[in-house]
Parts: structure tokens; C-alpha cells; sequence
């Protein structure tokens, strides 16, 4: 059995205490899906945070002087936002895994589609490891590091891995359902705008 979950990275967290967080290890990925408990998404938000936490240019106002204020203004001011991870591909039957190498951002996506309905060639994942995704006719073959000499790889039907991508989306809407509901709950005064500003995240545009 193929499974393909849409993951982020978690960074560091050690010392957060913006809201309550899950223990996960730091430089793991965390699935998303609508049945994460709220310290999961904590965790969740916490990380899109931090991969936006970057101090504002010209171009966007001022990074506020309280604490949540300003961990939150990246993810509520950069356009387009960046989320660490991507998809995870496990072969359940042989135990393969591929996972998002670095520099890969869920945001990227888009690319598996790409290579279902494009003219050939590959989806770059991000590096260390190096994985890819290519179609071979009516089979895209998945690639855990185009960098090592005897990767293993996982061979996916065209048909089967256009529903496993159909089902990623499903499982990221879910995510941003109860997202939604847990902005609520624990930043009820910035609820709003997390909720746009995750949306922005991890919702793919319109396809052609």
C-alpha cells in the first residue's frame, strides 16, 4: 500500500511559550490532517511561524513590540509564505519512505501535478537527501535521493497517485478547518488573520 501525507518540517522549539506545543523532535515531519490534537496544531502553527519569522523589509510594516505580535508578523505580512516539508511517500509493504529534502516547501506541490499532466521530466524535492519524482509512461517513479548511488525507489500508477495527490488537498483542507478553530480558541485576537494567512500557506492555486 502507497500512502502520501502532506508534512512540515518542525523546528526547534525548545524554549517556545506562545501557546502549548507537542514534544516532537525538532527536524522531524509532522503530518497534517484534520485529526491532530490542538497541541499538534500548535505545533503546526508554531513552525509556519517560524519559517516566516524573518525581519520586514520596505515593504512591509514594522514588527510589532509584544511577543505574539511579532513572532506572528511574518506569517501574517510575507507574500508568498514559505512551509518547510512537502509530501511523504511511504511503500507500506516494503517499508521505502521518501521525504521532502531541504529547501522544499509544500508550497512546491504543485510540481507533482506537473510531472501526472506535464510533458516528462522530473520534480525536484529539495536536497540532502535529493529525491524526484519522474513519470515513466503510465507510472511516475519515485526516487528517495537521486544523490546516492543505489537509491531505492517507489513505482506509483499514474490513476493511484493522482488520488493519493487528491487526497493530500483533502487532507490540508481538514487541516485548515480545525486550524481555524484552534486560532480561535488560543489567539483570539489575531484568529482572523492566522486563518488567511495559512490559507495563503498551504492552498494550491487554480490549475489550468
Amino acid at each position: 500500500m502507497i500512502t502520501v501525507r502532506p508534512v512540515l518540517e518542525i523546528p526547534g522549539h525548545e524554549s517556545f511559550g506562545l501557546w502549548p506545543v507537542s514534544d516532537v523532535e525538532p527536524f522531524t515531519f509532522l503530518a497534517l490532517d484534520g485529526t491532530l490534537a490542538p497541541d499538534g496544531v500548535g505545533t503546526a502553527v508554531m513552525a509556519l511561524a517560524t519559517c516566516n519569522d524573518l525581519d520586514p523589509g520596505d515593504d512591509r510594516p514594522p514588527r510589532p513590540d509584544d511577543p505574539l505580535g511579532g513572532f506572528l508578523h511574518g506569517l501574517l505580512t510575507m507574500d508568498p509564505l514559505f512551509a518547510a516539508g512537502g509530501l511523504q511517500v511511504t511503500d507500506t509493504v516494503t517499508g521505502t519512505r521518501l521525504v521532502p529534502g531541504c529547501c522544499s516547501g509544500l508550497e512546491d506541490r504543485g510540481d507533482w501535478w506537473d510531472v501526472l499532466d506535464g510533458d516528462g521530466g522530473a520534480a525536484w524535492l529539495g536536497h540532502d537527501p535529493s529525491p524526484s519524482a519522474e513519470r515513466h509512461g503510465s507510472t511516475v517513479r519515485l526516487t528517495v535521493d537521486t544523490a546516492a548511488d543505489t537509491s531505492p525507489w517507489i513505482d506509483v500508477p499514474v490513476p493511484e497517485l493522482r488520488q493519493l495527490l487528491t487526497a493530500v488537498e483533502e487532507d490540508l483542507a481538514d487541516f485548515l478547518a480545525l486550524a481555524a478553530r484552534w486560532a480561535t480558541e488560543h489567539l483570539p485576537d489575531h484568529s482572523e488573520r492566522v486563518g488567511s494567512a495559512l490559507t495563503r500557506a498551504l492552498t494550491l492555486p487554480p490549475r489550468n
